[in-house]
């Protein structure tokens, strides 16, 4: 399996200059602060890190553990294997 965290915590704290304490699995794009602009910019840098995938409409109110998951599936095929990755509505 594809370990996107460590990325997803580069693009932002390098990018975003989010600070790195705050960037928890339950962190949210809304938590860390990141409006509309910053959420579709953080999709094509991840999408350019994995070299392919649709993360243009990554939900903002997705946890970082569920963007990893939707990352992950979508790299390894597991998408089209089992489905979507389950989301969190947890703020």
């Amino acid at each position: 399996m594809l370990t996107i965290h460590p990325k997803i915590t580069e693009v932002l704290t390098h990018t975003f200059k989010v600070p790195a304490a705050e960037i928890r699995p339950d962190s949210t794009m809304d938590s860390l602060e990141m409006d509309s602009l910053a959420v579709a910019e953080f999709a094509v840098l991840i999408r350019e890190t994995v070299g392919g995938g649709d993360f243009d409409r990554l939900p903002k109110d997705a946890t970082l553990a569920d963007i990893t998951r939707i990352i992950d599936a979508t790299v390894d095929g597991g998408a089209q294997a089992g489905g979507e990755a389950p989301m969190s509505n947890a703020r």
